[in-house]
């Protein structure tokens, strides 16, 4: 890292799982995390429960393909992979712990497991399968910056983003499963690059989003996975919405540090007014 400040290269992993196959998925990632490493990344952000596939017919379903964080198969191997390829990895996974069942993500680092976050605001059926998460918005400093981590419907409520931007947080790596929205415009970028775009703007911050792609049980999801710089204009992709791929942009995380600054006299932190906000 010669460069001043603090450049990494970031990769967004879209791919399309194969529900239920927890080996083929795993092992399809080692090829794609070691594609991304060739290609110089430094941080791997995979998609939502990446290593399961989404749609789940029952929590018994859910909870059958679940692993334990981090003494699970699933983490186990990518924490084998972060090392040997010398990367972070940002991943979606079914997480189980006693008899409760979380949609999360975990991070994890050359030396192995460094954390998790669980998935607060629950989409659609998830809410049968699945407890909201309970461990609010963790904050993961590290060598390289600060990282927060969200998960798809989290994307929705700029509060999270707020959250992160204000405990310092330099990147956000959202693995995410984007269906198709209501009333989406022909030839528009879908509603949730507008939202990446958007929060990464609002609040100075590199977002990374790792969409999956494909039909599922008879749900399509969308691709789109993108990369946005903290003016909130994308860095890399969206990429397109069928096909498997690989979105791979140098950031430099100190440019979240002073891209809050949105004009000389402006900052998006400082010109808040949080005593006014109050309902």
């Amino acid at each position: 890292m010669s460069e001043k400040g603090s450049p990494v290269n970031v990769a967004c992993v879209q791919m399309k799982p194969l529900f239920g196959q927890v080996q083929k998925n795993v092992a399809a990632t080692k090829q794609w995390i070691e594609q991304a490493k060739h290609r110089g990344a430094d941080i791997v952000v995979l998609p939502e429960l990446c290593n399961t596939g989404y749609v789940f017919e029952s929590r018994s379903e859910a909870f059958s393909l679940a692993e334990e964080i981090p003494n699970g198969p699933t983490v186990q191997a990518w924490s084998r992979l972060a090392e040997t390829n010398n990367v972070y990895i940002i991943a979606g996974i079914a997480e189980k712990q006693g008899e409760s069942l979380y949609n999360s993500a975990v991070l994890i680092g050359p030396s192995g497991y460094i954390g998790t976050y669980r998935k607060n605001h629950l989409w659609y059926e998830e809410t049968l399968f699945f407890e909201p998460g309970d461990l609010g918005f963790p904050v993961f400093q590290m060598e390289i910056g600060k990282i927060g981590m969200l998960i798809c419907y989290d994307m929705w409520f700029p509060e999270a983003f707020r959250i992160y931007a204000l405990h310092g947080v330099d990147l956000v790596g959202i693995p995410t499963n984007w269906v198709p929205m209501p009333s989406q415009p022909e030839g528009q970028a879908v509603m949730a690059v507008h939202l990446a775009m958007t929060n990464a703007h609002s609040n100075g911050m590199f977002v990374a989003c790792a969409d999956r792609v494909g039909e599922e049980r008879g749900q399509p999801f969308i691709g789109s996975s993108l990369i946005v710089d903290p003016y909130g204009w994308p860095a890399a992709g969206p990429a397109g919405g069928d096909s498997e791929e690989l979105v791979l942009a140098r950031c430099n995380l100190s440019e979240a540090r002073t891209g809050k600054n949105k004009s000389s006299l402006n900052h998006i932190l400082r010109d808040r007014r949080p005593e006014i906000y109050k309902l």
